[in-house]
């Protein structure tokens, strides 16, 4: 799917270009009609650029190609952050997640942003409360949080702090909702670490690293065990529906009903442990780290390909539920 008449024509300027900032610049430049300019200090941004960013653009016969957007002023590489945010109307961050690196990033490009640019950060966990503090003006700032790769990832947590004004959160809303109708903005209505998705995820992680840490399954099979239950059921329904689904008649109170102790059994069986801290520690992340690329290797482009496919073969599938 390409551009059309009706989608957003913002001029968009991502500050940052690693994993995240290549994907956002292929979302923006695929779904939007404006300019989009970015920056990022690297010495290899031109080679980055040029040699990663084709991957993610539209594979589409008589799609525009990267040489072709360059040509038409559509993607601009920068050389300062003052260039790239000339005429933005919404100015990206996607930096280190290093709180000291945001507020000062923030600072600098609010020295040079257009007064009506939208100034949204792209950090996994960082709220913008604790971003903007070094700003003048605090009421500009929100985060929209991606699922990665957010160039085919429908999910975006936009995420005000108390001090965000409403209008950029209804600007951000509906930025997204009218750039791709498969992408979903979601409003997160109070800040806390890892906003929403995250907070599941890594909870979800946890526990797995626990399982292999304790040689009650190995890597490979607990992936296996994740993509032949919970990754499909979890593609068509979340956690409320599907439990929903599986107390018949009578819903999640029958659900809860008939499974509440043993819930309750698995909640109270649950260990605490550090990431980084303990004794035992680095051994367990080796553990986990030597089996990981044990089964998969080292990730390359290959691996990047076909995780792209399989994730658009899933939610075509969605869509048509």
């Amino acid at each position: 799917m390409a551009s059309t008449s009706s989608s957003p024509k913002y001029n968009v300027a991502l500050i940052g270009l690693g994993t995240i900032g290549i994907s956002f610049a292929a979302l923006h430049l695929r779904y939007g009609t404006g300019t989009v300019k970015v920056f990022d200090p690297r010495p290899d941004l031109q080679l980055f650029a040029e040699s990663s960013l084709p991957d993610y653009l539209d594979p589409s016969p008589g799609a525009p190609k990267l040489a072709d957007l360059q040509a038409q002023g559509r993607f601009v590489i920068c050389r300062s952050l003052q260039e790239a945010c000339a005429n933005a109307d919404v100015i990206q961050e996607q930096g280190p997640e290093k709180l000291e690196f945001k507020r000062n990033i923030w600072q600098t490009i609010e020295q040079h942003a257009p007064e009506k640019a939208h100034l949204w950060s792209s950090t996994s966990g960082l709220p913008a409360s604790s971003q903007n503090q070094s700003m003048q003006d605090q009421s500009r700032l929100l985060v929209v949080h991606p699922f990665n790769p957010p160039h085919i990832m429908p999910l975006i947590e936009v995420v005000p702090s108390t001090t965000t004004a409403p209008e950029e959160v209804s600007f951000a809303t509906s930025y997204f909702q009218q750039l791709n109708s498969r992408h979903r903005p979601v409003v997160i209505k109070k800040e806390l670490p890892g906003f929403v998705g995250n907070r599941l995820a890594y909870i979800l992680f946890k526990e797995a690293a626990f399982l292999v840490k304790e040689d009650i399954v190995s890597v490979e099979d607990l992936d296996a065990i994740m993509e032949t239950s919970l990754g499909p059921r979890f593609a068509v329904q979340g956690p409320f529906k599907a439990y929903h689904l599986g107390g018949g008649a009578a819903g999640i109170r029958g659900f809860l009903s008939n499974l509440g102790s043993t819930i309750q059994n698995v909640w109270d069986s649950y260990e605490d442990f550090k990431l980084g801290t303990g004794e035992d520690a680095s051994s367990w992340e080796e553990k986990i780290i030597k089996q990981t690329e044990d089964v998969y290797g080292v990730p390359d482009q290959a691996q990047f390909t076909m995780r792209d496919t399989q994730l658009r073969s899933v939610l075509k599938t969605q869509k048509t539920q």
